[in-house]
């Protein structure tokens, strides 16, 4: 079970830290990643942890400005937002995740049934 956390209200401009608890065994043998929903847009990826060397990929709308961590001795996953925009206002969700490939070469699916994730609002 993955319990996401920490959304909330904010200006364009400021920063939330959201988390992801993970329930169960096998969190530290996962690759993580986060994946946001927009009102009216389909569920898109934001940014992916390999579990073993914590190599990190981000989509280029989220590049230098969300981080991805993740703490295997807690079984939690973590993404730092910074300088948020508008468009950043979404539904966030965390899930296992894996590449799959695409027209454009590669993209990202969860694989574990998702949470109710943590909603985001960014105000202008």
């Amino acid at each position: 079970q993955l319990v996401e956390s920490g959304g909330g209200l904010v200006q364009a401009g400021g920063s939330l830290r959201l988390s992801c608890a993970a329930s169960g065994r096998g969190f530290s043998t996962k690759t993580m990643a986060w994946f946001r929903q927009a009102p009216g847009k389909e569920r898109e990826f934001v940014a992916a942890i390999s579990w073993n060397d914590g190599r990190t990929w981000q989509a280029d709308s989220v590049k230098g400005r969300f981080t991805i961590s993740r703490d295997n001795g807690k079984n939690t996953l973590y993404l730092q937002m910074n300088s948020l925009l508008p468009e950043d206002s979404a539904v966030y969700y965390c899930n296992t995740a894996e590449t799959v490939a695409t027209v454009e070469g590669y993209g990202w699916r969860g694989l574990d049934a998702w949470g109710q994730g943590t909603l985001v609002t960014v105000s202008s």
